[in-house]
């Protein structure tokens, strides 16, 4: 495509972000929805909070804003995050950049309706564009862009078709040698099965590594074992989830397929890596066991050495996050409270008692302590 017809496309599409409705929400249940959408959350502050959770939650395991190796050597001059809603990403994709130096780098935010606020009066170099991701073509020209962010677009983009055609946009506006970064998590929980840290002795020096040791989370590979979550509620929601997401054509765990996708665009996309993080919702017993062997010191421990390690609680920061992380996924159901009702055949009589019946379990009684976790992921490619 020529740059004349791709600056024409581009126009064109801007002028469709411009003149959609003015009203594109719609009540149900008294939360505020996107009309006309596959779409299953509610667009209002209590969801934007917990998507600033969840992007808090994810910076904070990782121990950064952007996960690319590359960005030591090409930090970014120009991103674009992709529904972009809140805009808290791209704040503190900001921030952490500065930290490292690197200043004066534009953000452009991208989504159908404007729910952020003006970043420039935190100081950050912003804009904000209006497009419907069902419309098309991105508004923007071919290499525009040497960084773009997907975030949780697994519940905006309906897999098949649609998905593939937003990728081949994304690479369309991205720079050669520019960086696609996805974040997902899944919405499906599973229980993480005991496997026992590295003695001290014969633990790899990766940073990411000590990152999880010291936020009290576990690096998720292809041989990590996993099995269907032990708690009954967590298990309700699982069922009611994966059908609710199912008929939408919307995948409930996104985690195990963003590798695949990116990895079957050999001609365009290069370098393709991942870091994938489960952080317990809980404390099990497995877990505080094994912090035995992340104790300093011989590996052979008294007898009342094991009785502290196995009494030890987490450190604040550990603890945070874990509560942080089964916050989220409560809050998560609650938005999804509609579309779980109508799957699961309950009027609102029984979902209040069923709702009343979780939130003691998982919050009172700690019933996501048999290893349930979020799963959290970060992927990234480099356009060849």
């Amino acid at each position: 495509m020529s740059s004349t017809s791709t600056q024409s496309t581009a126009n064109q599409s801007a002028n469709e972000a411009s003149t959609q409705p003015s009203n594109p929400f719609v009540l149900r249940y008294g939360r505020r929805y996107l009309r006309d959408s596959t779409y299953p959350l509610p667009c209002d502050l209590p969801e934007l909070n917990r998507q600033n959770l969840r992007t808090l939650l994810a910076t904070s395991v990782f121990g950064k804003a952007l996960c690319s190796p590359s960005i030591a050597q090409r930090p970014p001059r120009k991103v674009l995050e992709i529904a972009c809603g809140s805009g808290y990403w791209s704040s503190m994709c900001n921030d952490y950049l500065e930290a490292l130096g690197h200043s004066n780098v534009s953000f452009t935010g991208l989504d159908i309706v404007q729910l952020a606020p003006d970043l420039r009066m935190q100081g950050v170099n912003w804009r904000f564009v209006q497009h419907d991701l069902r419309k098309g073509t991105l508004p923007f020209g071919d290499e525009e862009f040497d960084f773009i962010v997907l975030k949780d677009l697994s519940l905006v983009v309906p897999l098949g078709p649609p998905s593939e055609h937003l990728l081949d946009e994304c690479t369309r506006v991205l720079q050669t040698d520019g960086v696609l970064e996805v974040w997902e998590t899944d919405y499906i929980i599973r229980s993480l099965l005991p496997h026992p840290p590295l003695p001290p002795g014969q633990r790899s020096l990766d940073p990411d590594d000590e990152r999880a040791v010291l936020t009290g989370t576990f690096l998720i590979s292809p041989i990590t074992p996993f099995a269907t979550a032990q708690n009954q509620y967590i298990q309700d929601a699982n069922g009611w989830i994966q059908e609710a997401l199912d008929r939408r054509k919307l995948t409930p765990t996104p985690c195990a397929r963003v590798a695949q996708i990116l990895l079957q665009e050999p001609d365009t996309l290069t370098d393709v890596g991942y870091r994938r993080v489960a952080i317990p919702l809980g404390d099990p017993q497995w877990d505080r066991d094994g912090r035995l062997d992340r104790l300093p010191g011989t590996r052979r421990k008294s007898y009342h050495q094991k009785a502290k390690a196995k009494a030890e609680e987490l450190n604040e920061e550990q603890g945070a996050l874990r509560h942080t992380a089964l916050l989220t996924v409560i809050q998560m159901i609650e938005s999804l409270e509609p579309v779980l009702k109508e799957v699961s055949g309950r009027n609102q009589e029984e979902w209040q008692r069923w709702w009343g019946w979780m939130m003691e379990d998982l919050l009172e009684k700690k019933g996501a302590s048999s290893g349930e976790c979020l799963e959290v992921g970060a992927w990234w490619a480099r356009k060849v």
